[in-house]
């Protein structure tokens, strides 16, 4: 298993450094003027090209290991690998496309990440067995399409919350790296070894591209990145908890609570506003810790204060993650304690983001 995350971080990180050496002539393409912009200067957006190289390279070296060596890690990699990659793809060369040509609109990606959801469904069995909660699961084998539908939202939706969270240096790479391990832990703990090698790949590739991301921002995840992690996590997510009936369905739910309320909020915030939650702001909970927590820095010049303040947001968003990430991986097989542990969340995001609105931060917590 560390042998195929090397070889992930080290694909990625090289595929990284080629983008960033001849992808630049695509940054430009990328508008100034747009909402959710917090840099200085023209970055390459097609991180997701690394990460898809680290991904597929590993994942396949993985493969000739279980199928030509004799498996001697007990990946048990085989022809399921290769239903991965094919759902996965229609998603993150959607993702690739806008990225590289900022003309792929909102639907267009939308029905992208639903066809990747309904490949992962067909091709890969997926669906929810359980939702930890008995009313509930009594219907679930009445009715299985139930199961299936949430399957595929979750494969679907994930994507844009991972992309929505992309908006500064290390930021949804951080993110998407910490939940990674944490399921791989799980898959550990109850002898999936075939899931883990799939996610400390990811995580080694994540790790490769953060070289190049944090904290310098020389290159971005973009749509294509964002949209990889979401469906690969919202893959393993749902296949961990459908075949390990010890893994409660609460675990990946609250792992990944900050990416999923932060796009449920923000789709209430804008309808209430009368927008639709397609349109781009800047309102967003790491973009208001940006403007009203991280305090001004002084250097002459403007991109080095922009590039400065852009990392110096990101740590309070992981300190956020680490409340939901620690408990969660804790209590992985109790629902009760992993529902109760989603509602104080979203309690204590509402209540922050409203204390951030209302300029009622104290003191201590900005640096």
């Amino acid at each position: 298993m560390i042998l195929i995350s090397f070889i992930a971080f080290v694909i990625a990180a090289l595929a990284a450094g080629g983008v960033v050496r001849w992808g630049g002539q695509h940054a430009a393409r990328y508008g100034t003027g747009m909402p959710q912009r917090f840099h200085r200067g023209h970055v390459p957006r097609l991180g997701g090209v690394a990460l898809l190289a680290g991904v597929v390279v590993s994942w396949a070296f993985g493969v000739l290991q279980s199928m030509a060596f004799g498996d001697p890690a007990s990946f048990a990699m085989d022809g399921w690998v290769g239903w991965w990659v094919a759902a996965l793809l229609p998603a993150v060369l959607g993702g690739m496309a806008e990225d590289a040509t900022q003309r792929l609109s909102v639907r267009g990606r939308l029905l992208l990440t639903g066809l990747t959801g309904v490949l992962s469904v067909w091709l890969l069995d997926l669906q929810v067995p359980r939702l930890g909660l008995a009313w509930v699961d009594a219907w679930l084998p009445v009715a299985p399409w139930l199961g299936v539908g949430i399957a595929w939202l979750a494969v679907t939706g994930l994507p844009h919350a991972f992309n929505i969270i992309d908006g500064y240096n290390g930021l949804a790479g951080m993110v998407a790296l910490v939940v990674c391990l944490a399921l791989a832990h799980v898959a550990l703990q109850v002898g999936d070894r075939s899931l883990a090698a799939v996610l400390l790949t990811t995580a080694a590739a994540t790790g490769g591209f953060l070289i190049w991301n944090y904290p310098r921002g020389m290159l971005f995840a973009g749509d294509g990145g964002a949209y990889l992690w979401g469906v690969v996590i919202a893959i393993a997510s749902i296949s961990l908890v459908q075949r390990n009936p010890a893994v409660s369905p609460w675990f990946p739910v609250l792992l990944l609570i900050y990416p999923v309320w932060e796009t449920l909020f923000s789709m209430y915030r804008k309808i209430m506003r009368g927008t639709s939650p397609g349109v781009a702001d800047a309102l967003h909970f790491h973009q208001l810790i940006y403007r009203r927590i991280v305090r001004e820095v002084f250097h002459d010049d403007h991109s080095r204060r922009v590039l400065s303040r852009n990392n110096r947001t990101s740590p309070y968003l992981w300190g956020f993650t680490l409340l939901t990430v620690v408990p969660a991986v804790l209590a992985w097989q109790s629902s009760l304690i992993l529902i109760g542990f989603c509602l104080l969340f979203v309690l204590s995001y509402v209540i922050a983001y409203l204390a951030i609105v209302r300029f009622k931060v104290p003191g201590w917590i900005q640096s």
